[in-house]
């Protein structure tokens, strides 16, 4: 493979779905919280089963912003 191609990773497959019945309310809770974490719903409810740790997206752009921040008063600072 050369540089700069991408090598395509082929879907995870399951072999048995689980159904969970929750609330329209509930429903939006985990939508949320998924996205928060930058997963699909399948891929949150399957690692909270699994004890799975889970990491936020948005406490990865929080720390980023943090050190923007942090630059741009030291910029300010400086002058």
């Amino acid at each position: 493979m050369t540089e700069g191609t991408k090598r395509k990773t082929t879907p995870r497959r399951r072999g048995k779905p689980i159904e969970v019945w929750v609330t329209d309310g509930e429903k939006v809770v985990i939508t949320e919280r998924a996205e928060e974490a930058g997963i699909s719903r399948s891929g949150y409810l399957r690692a909270l089963g699994l004890n799975t740790r889970i990491h936020s997206v948005v406490d990865l752009k929080a720390v980023a912003d943090l050190g923007k921040i942090s630059g741009d008063l030291g910029v300010l600072l400086a002058c």
